[in-house]
């Protein structure tokens, strides 16, 4: 069974880009990628203050995490977001929209005001289902 996004008529309509629920069937490697800030190779955070770059990065490297546990972002089942402004859902939801092309995974998205380093407006996690 692959990964379905699951919508239920008796809740509003997803106000960006995920699912109320994601299926799949449980079987597989199970993948959880930690929180990923917009931090380059070298460790530095890229573009501060540039929310759409920020989420760029942040979904690159999630992206390199899925890749080196040998799967892909089609393979994510959940994300969890982490933002500095919630004034930015949009922008962030249009950045996801390019990375998540199949059936979009389920999601929670908190603002809060802190990160590790306070360059970093956004920082995601991920669980996923790498099919044998």
């Amino acid at each position: 069974m692959a990964k379905a996004q699951i919508i239920s008529d008796r809740i509003g309509k997803p106000s960006g880009h995920f699912a109320h629920a994601t299926v799949v069937e449980a079987r597989g490697r199970l993948v959880f990628v930690s929180g990923m800030l917009a931090k380059d190779a070298d460790g530095r955070i890229v573009d501060a203050g540039d929310i759409e770059r920020q989420t760029i990065q942040v979904c690159e490297n999630v992206k390199a995490a899925m890749e080196a546990a040998g799967g892909t972002m089609d393979d994510i089942c959940r994300v969890d977001v982490f933002v500095r402004n919630m004034e930015h859902f949009d922008a962030i939801h249009r950045v996801r929209r390019r990375y998540f092309t199949g059936a979009p995974p389920a999601s929670t998205m908190v603002e809060t005001p802190k990160m590790t380093t306070p360059d970093a407006l956004i920082e995601m996690s991920a669980i996923a289902v790498i099919q044998d």
